[in-house]
């Protein structure tokens, strides 16, 4: 029974991806790249790691070994996908406005190409991807025997 460890995680995000697309608060609903964006509401960084987390502890239990591994993995996903992204997100921004204040050149729109703005996830959109996670990994856990 070793595959649901593989499985509730594919299941929440790819719940959590599909979401995106019929999100009309998301500026990436009812557009294809939804489907694979690094932001937007819900965060599928939240749904894949918190319900990984959540279906080990749930059969091994929160004292395993595999827990903690999972856990520490959850954190630090979690911390880079709000932190660091937003941080890339307003470089990118910055760098975008730099990069058009110099004006109309062949050479500069070939050489600096646009770069992605929205790149992380809000604490908001953090915790709804969590809670997807986990209802996934519950689901999984009382459903897959």
């Amino acid at each position: 029974m070793s595959y649901i460890y593989l499985i509730v995680p594919i299941v929440a995000v790819s719940v959590a991806q599909l979401s995106k697309f019929f999100i009309p608060q998301n500026k990436l609903a009812w557009k294809l790249r939804s489907l694979v964006a690094y932001s937007g509401m819900p965060s599928s960084h939240a749904a894949i790691t918190i319900s990984l987390s959540t279906i080990i502890a749930l059969r091994l239990g929160f004292d395993s070994a595999q827990f903690a591994i999972a856990a520490l993995f959850t954190l630090l996903s979690l911390r880079d996908a709000v932190g660091i992204r937003q941080y890339i997100g307003r470089q990118g921004k910055v760098l975008n406005e730099l990069v058009g204040d110099l004006g109309d050149d062949s050479y500069i729109d070939d050489s600096y190409p646009i770069l992605k703005e929205r790149v992380g996830h809000t604490p908001k959109q953090l915790l709804v991807g969590a809670a997807i996670g986990f209802i996934i990994a519950l689901l999984g856990h009382y459903l897959i025997v």
